[in-house]
């Protein structure tokens, strides 16, 4: 059956997170993506354990499906030549090189483009191409810390945190994602490509839009809220009777009837719990009343009466527990797929259904320069030539 990308050829030329992801949902919606690697190391993190087999960190593998890699020498006027030769065909192109780098490479936006005006170019960076920190590496803990996104995560009085998800990272795949779609799309209407930049630090910052915008009104720094939310009251997590669970009661609709099922009728109305408003107020009297009642019974409990009358909750889970509820297991985006070197792996698919079509993992995390020959050899490039790029150590 068609993907909506079939037909369309990507150059990835980044690597780490937010590139690759990029390109790998680009690749599961259908399009040819071919990984430009470097010779001998190729995507760092190849190198980060675990590893279910040599050169295939699980980082690597959870980003990198659905391509083929070619390993080029990119510091070599040869190799430069090939990745340009390359984008002459490209319909996409995805570099996340530091500031300055990708022009000394020639494959920046401006060199791309001039042998292909028919190409998007997506450039990704950890502070964006202009201003005092353009030449900066950006790495998602960095820009967590730096964004102030640190300063709130956690409760008051602890530690700094770094988000385990490197939500910075994922989301500016995501965001180069998008845009390269629209530029897709506006070329269809102008014939012409174009250039996208995305950085980690512009992520950073419209993540942080509803906090920015409570920051401004009030001009203060706002207080670490741990698992709770600082305009909700009460939406956080209570200690059961045999471990957590999380309650969120987002409004007054909800409060009522939560009081109803926990049996805080006597509190319900009084003027200092009515509204969120209130209850946000005088916060710890409200917390001190939901803990009481939550502490007397089990997680199973709550989460069966809560959800029974529509309150959002939640156990806090492991990730074995998430695995194992039919839930996530009727759902299928979590699949499985054989690699000629791993065996058989699990992977999570791109989280967007195609409604009447079923899922599909699509190729396998390739290994450095898997598909090197193949590439080449489409390219027009006999066994022989290969073969003195393979001894120059132009290609690997």
């Amino acid at each position: 059956m068609a993907k909506p990308l079939d037909g369309i050829k990507v150059l990835d030329l980044s690597k780490v997170l937010a590139g690759p992801l990029c390109a790998q949902y680009l690749g599961d919606l259908g399009a040819e993506v071919i990984k430009v690697e470097a010779v001998g190391q190729g995507d760092e993190t190849r190198g980060w354990p675990p590893f279910p087999a040599p050169g295939l960190g699980t980082v690597f593998l959870s980003a990198n499906r659905n391509k083929r890699s070619i390993a080029i020498n990119l510091k070599s006027e040869k190799g430069r030549r090939l990745v340009q030769e390359l984008a002459k065909s490209a319909d996409v192109a995805i570099e996340s090189f530091g500031t300055g780098v990708a022009e000394r490479l020639g494959i920046d936006a401006a060199s791309l483009c001039a042998l292909n005006d028919r190409l998007v170019h997506c450039s990704i960076s950890g502070f964006g191409r202009t201003g005092p920190l353009r030449n900066s590496p950006g790495y998602d803990v960095i820009l967590q810390a730096f964004s102030g996104i640190m300063s709130m995560t956690g409760d008051e009085g602890g530690g700094y945190i770094r988000s385990p998800i490197s939500p910075i990272d994922q989301m500016t795949g995501v965001h180069a994602f998008s845009g390269i779609l629209a530029g897709l799309l506006a070329r269809e209407r102008s014939g012409k490509g174009t250039a996208i930049q995305v950085s980690l630090f512009d992520t950073a910052l419209g993540l942080l839009g509803y906090n920015l915008q409570t920051f401004w009104e009030r001009g203060t720094q706002p207080a670490k809220c741990g698992s709770s939310h600082e305009s909700l009251c009460p939406y956080q997590a209570f200690e059961a009777a045999d471990g957590p669970i999380m309650i969120g009661v987002a409004n007054d609709n909800l409060w009522r009837k939560f009081c109803g099922v926990a049996g805080l009728g006597e509190v319900m109305d009084d003027p200092r719990f009515r509204t969120n408003a209130d209850r946000v107020r005088h916060r710890d009297e409200t917390l001190c009343h939901v803990q009481a009642v939550i502490a007397a019974n089990t997680v199973a409990h709550w989460n069966a009466v809560l959800n029974e009358v529509g309150i959002p909750c939640s156990p806090i889970n492991t990730l074995a527990q998430l695995l194992d509820h039919p839930h996530t297991r009727a759902d299928q985006l979590i699949m499985q797929y054989d690699h000629l070197s791993a065996g058989r792996l699990n992977c999570v698919g791109h989280p967007v259904t195609f409604v009447g079509e079923e899922r599909d993992p699509g190729l396998p995390p390739p290994m450095l320069g898997e598909h090197t020959d193949d590439v080449l050899m489409e390219m027009g490039l006999s066994a022989a030539s290969i073969a003195e790029l393979r001894r120059e150590e132009i290609v690997g």
